[in-house]
């Protein structure tokens, strides 16, 4: 039995609940927090889909510690899936996140736990992700390397890191208007203008509560503490959810979606420094550069800001 906590999230997709909780029965992590949202009032039909779900993670045939949180009324996905979280980390100190569509491959629960061991009192190290988005790019000889961005599709985490964790982003006025994005972008280049612009555009609307999302917010917590997530160099995790049904990923853009394969032994990197080349691959693949930012149809002060930036970078 895995002496790991798992935290496993349904709704109202029963094929993929039924593949992704397949690895996790697998696994037999000894805590098992399942979280649910109930469903929808104006969604004919999603009550019995959600309870379908619901029927599925009933069949634990291992002995482990089950908690349950299922809400009576819809919640929404980013308070949902967050206070699920939340609720998990007041038990526990560690947990791995699997969310109904990711298939994770059996390496990514000896991934996880290897390394919720060796960064359990490292602060500079806030989550472990199971996915990886280079295309094939092997970007280091060992099994992983460190990122800024905390991708969620099958990941862990300590309550250290959690604790910051903040779905109204009280902090990113105050961030965004110091100019806190050139902490995290720093290079007087378009690449770094148009990531800029690509996040800040995001968070102002998560601010504004015109996103639904506990992934934008809890990117922002670790970028607030310049925080770094493990890597896999290898595919840990598949997103089998891309569809109609989906509440984000309905469409596939490069580098998503690639298939889970084992990890192999573990060798873990000597030096904790971020991926710089990852980093922009992944920047410009997945998030600014797949969509078309027109710099010049920024508001004025906000060009006049970087144009200042760019100058006394290059100075």
């Amino acid at each position: 039995m895995s002496d790991l906590a798992v935290a496993f999230i349904v709704f109202n997709r029963p094929e993929v609940t039924r593949l992704s909780f397949a690895r996790i029965r697998e696994a037999k992590p000894s805590r098992l927090f399942l979280i649910s949202d109930a469903a929808r009032v104006d969604r004919p039909g999603e009550s019995e889909l959600v309870n379908e779900c619901r029927r599925i993670v009933q069949d634990i045939d291992w002995d482990c510690e089950t908690h349950r949180h299922y809400a009576d009324q819809n919640m929404g996905c980013a308070l949902r899936i967050s206070s699920g979280i939340t609720a998990a980390f007041e038990k526990v100190e560690r947990l791995v996140v699997i969310e109904d569509d990711c298939v994770a491959d059996p390496s990514f629960f000896d991934y996880c736990g290897a390394l919720l061991e060796r960064y359990h009192d490292n602060q500079r190290i806030l989550a472990i992700s199971g996915s990886e988005f280079q295309g094939g790019r092997r970007r280091c000889p060992e099994s992983y390397y460190f990122s800024r961005y905390p991708h969620c599709w099958g990941w862990a985490t300590w309550r250290r890191s959690w604790q910051h964790f903040d779905l109204g982003l009280e902090s990113w006025p105050a961030f965004r208007d110091a100019g806190g994005m050139r902490q995290v972008f720093p290079r007087p280049s378009y690449a770094d203008l148009r990531a800029a612009t690509y996040w800040t555009r995001i968070f102002d609307r998560c601010h504004a509560g015109q996103i639904d999302s506990w992934a934008y917010p809890w990117t922002l917590s670790c970028w607030l503490r310049q925080g770094l997530t493990a890597i896999p160099v290898r595919n840990l995790v598949s997103n089998v959810g891309y569809g109609p049904e989906a509440t984000h990923t309905n469409r596939q853009i490069h580098g998503l979606g690639q298939p889970a394969v084992d990890l192999g032994p573990i060798r873990h990197p000597n030096r904790l420094i971020r991926n710089a080349a990852a980093d922009s691959f992944t920047e410009s693949m997945v998030f600014s550069g797949t969509r078309g930012i027109n710099l010049r149809r920024l508001p004025h002060s906000f060009r006049k800001r970087w144009s200042r930036w760019i100058g006394r970078s290059a100075a």
